[in-house]
């Protein structure tokens, strides 16, 4: 037997096992890509539009350090590039690390890797099996997307460059993930560590466009970018990424084997000798199982608030030369395009952070299957107090990132030039988002009480919820049938004055749903 003995064997039960999971990312990161040059092209129907914003963006700084260089821009695939590229890239990386994480980490703490490695597998047969498939993801969103491009009549060099640069940016995070998981123990750890090297890779690269381009060659991103998809396509910046993947995966797999199974080569540090006295109580213990989340999140969408605050001056000279853009903002309300793009900015945030409010509404199902639930129900904690302890969490989050959104955007936006007295208006009007958030939070729960098969279409309608966000005005979508999304129905404050009513009718809906989801009869298993 060899170190790589059941690699093939490992490979085929990981595709079979995850094939839905799997699919669901390729698809939805596709899809992404093909609405946004659909989206493109009907923005910018006109040389002279494309023209235009080209001119506009260039000397726009903040924009510039949101998507990346300004390339090729009176392109339309140089605009899918800018517009996609970086976002693109950030999906891809989520992609690869999550999923090595739950398939090399993850096993281990579950106790499943134990039971393949009593079989005649090799020490490395799971992670190159891990390899493969996380390989073959991101060769597949590379390849796809490249495909999809090249139909919607993108030039076929700049649409392949282009979906290199996904599959290269996808292996370098997987590499990054797989290091981290021979040194921790923790898979929340694996993904931390990694979503913070994806966190400072998005910075150096903003940093490195807005100056010269020098700082952007110290992240992945930044360097993936420097291939000029649209652009003047150059293929020697892959080579970096190549190489540096490569090291990657040779360190994990050297130190694979100076560690034991199920630890790290870095010892979990001992717990505190007398717990929290908080943790005496569900509440306490479900907002020190989900704080870390939360400051993840939280810490996304002020970057985010950061970024389109500081842009808010530049919207009615960047915005009003470009009838095609202001026509997306049209129904956002009666105000100023400032007001509009407020608007539509913290719907935006508001669907980002409702990621955070479903992962921790069916933190409620993780806890049970992974049976830690049993130890909390086997005290006097009725499974109404634990379920209710963790959706607090996910409605009171909410809450809390939009109101760092708000308060973020007003922030920048008043140290931008637009005046401090936005800062209370702005972070007020973030918070009518609430409402849907919590509607999808009622959701989720309501699923996974009542048909837990089919728990995961929860993120399919949030998926179709951002579609609707992004492309519903580009696509000529229904008035009907974007209606049919939460976000759409509520007022878009500032842009619009404020209504109760909407608010009060989606509260009760989301309501609803959760007691449904967590009715004694219909509760999962218990």
């Amino acid at each position: 037997m060899t170190s790589l003995t059941g690699t093939l064997a490992l490979t085929r039960f990981i595709l079979h096992r995850d094939r839905v999971r799997i699919l669901i990312w390729i698809v939805s990161i596709i899809v992404l890509a093909a609405l946004t040059a659909v989206g493109i092209k009907g923005l910018f129907s006109t040389q002279a539009a494309l023209d235009q914003t080209a001119t506009a963006t260039q000397h726009n700084a903040a924009a510039i350090a949101f998507n990346g260089p300004a390339q090729g821009l009176n392109t339309v695939g140089g605009q899918v590039a800018f517009q996609f590229g970086a976002g693109g890239m950030v999906l891809v990386a989520l992609m690869s690390f999550f999923m090595v994480g739950r398939l090399t980490r993850g096993e281990e703490e579950a106790g499943r890797l134990e039971l393949v490695r009593s079989l005649p597998v090799g020490i490395h047969a799971n992670t190159l099996a891990v390899v493969l498939t996380v390989a073959a993801m991101d060769v597949g969103v590379g390849v796809l997307t490249a495909a999809v491009l090249i139909a919607q009549g993108l030039s076929a060099a700049g649409s392949v460059v282009f979906g290199v640069s996904f599959i290269l940016a996808g292996l370098f995070f997987a590499g990054v993930a797989l290091v981290v998981a021979q040194v921790t123990e923790n898979t929340r750890v694996v993904y931390g560590v990694a979503g913070a090297v994806l966190g400072a890779a998005y910075l150096l690269r903003a940093v490195g466009d807005i100056g010269d381009g020098t700082v952007s060659w110290f992240s992945p991103i930044g360097v993936a970018q420097k291939a000029r998809p649209f652009a003047g396509e150059r293929w020697r910046p892959f080579l970096v990424l190549v190489g540096l993947t490569v090291l990657l995966v040779a360190a994990a797999a050297t130190l694979a084997v100076r560690r034991d199974l199920g630890a790290g080569l870095v010892a979990a540090r001992p717990g505190r000798p007398a717990a929290a006295p908080s943790l005496g109580h569900p509440l306490g213990l479900a907002v020190r199982l989900q704080r870390g989340s939360l400051l993840g999140w939280g810490a996304g969408v002020l970057v985010i608030g950061l970024a389109y605050g500081w842009i808010g001056p530049t919207v009615d000279t960047f915005i009003g030369q470009n009838k095609a853009l202001a026509e997306v903002l049209a129904g956002a309300g009666g105000g100023s395009l400032t007001d509009k793009y407020f608007a539509a900015s913290f719907r935006i945030m508001a669907l980002l952070a409702t990621g955070f409010a479903i992962q921790s509404a069916l933190r409620v199902r993780s806890e049970e299957t992974s049976m830690r639930a049993e130890s909390v129900l086997a005290t006097p904690v009725s499974r109404w107090r634990f379920a209710a302890s963790h959706l607090t969490v996910a409605f009171a989050g909410s809450v809390i990132l939009l109101a760092v959104a708000g308060l973020a955007t007003g922030l920048a936006y008043g140290v931008a030039g637009g005046g401090m007295q936005s800062v209370p208006r702005l972070g007020v009007a973030a918070l009518v988002y609430a409402p849907p958030m919590w509607i999808m939070v009622g959701l989720a729960i309501a699923l996974d009480g009542l048909v837990p098969r089919w728990v995961g279409a929860s993120w399919a309608i949030l998926g179709a919820c951002v579609v609707v966000a992004f492309l519903g005005a580009i696509l000529h979508l229904p008035r009907w049938l974007q209606d049919l999304s939460p976000y759409e129905r509520v007022p878009q404050v500032p842009a619009a004055s404020l209504t109760l009513l909407p608010l009060l009718v989606i509260s009760a809906i989301a309501a609803s749903l959760t007691l449904a989801g967590v009715s004694d009869g219909n509760w999962r298993g218990w």
